[in-house]
């Protein structure tokens, strides 16, 4: 059994969830409100080890014709800094309609719009992790500690 954290990265917030490819169950988690950098980094390492999380999933913001523009470039450098500093895997997952199903989650929660901003990211990441345990963790990509990609 592999038990995985997964990062929706956002510039001011990012949202966690957690689960294993056993029994497919996936949690939300928190939403880190803290921008992109070596403090985000420290946090989700943290996150990684309260989770026992044996891999990361990270979500790779591709376009809907399946482009990918700058922001992907941005996950990619991020994901290397977050294999490196965890020592864990990264697998790259295209997160394309995640937060939309994470709204329509939220739309039949009859919370107040600042109640369903703050859970719409670990919400994302949730989606994200069970779009990745559906296709039997075959990622975009892995990077892996040491820096060597593939996938």
């Amino acid at each position: 059994m592999t038990r995985y954290l997964a990062v929706d990265l956002g510039d001011r917030r990012t949202g966690t969830a957690s689960g294993d490819d056993q029994t497919g169950f996936v949690s939300p988690g928190d939403v880190l409100e803290v921008p992109i950098g070596p403090r985000l980094v420290e946090r989700l390492v943290r996150s990684a080890e309260e989770a026992d999380a044996g891999e990361i999933v990270l979500g790779l913001p591709v376009n809907m014709d399946g482009s990918e523009g700058q922001r992907a470039k941005l996950s990619r450098t991020f994901a290397a800094e977050l294999a490196t500093a965890t020592g864990r895997p990264v697998h790259l997952q295209d997160e394309r309609l995640t937060s939309f199903a994470a709204e329509g989650h939220l739309a039949r929660t009859g919370r107040t719009h600042r109640e369903k901003k703050k859970r719409r990211d670990a919400l994302a990441a949730a989606e994200l992790l069970r779009d990745f345990l559906e296709s039997a963790g075959e990622a975009a990509e892995t990077v892996r500690p040491g820096g060597d990609g593939g996938g």
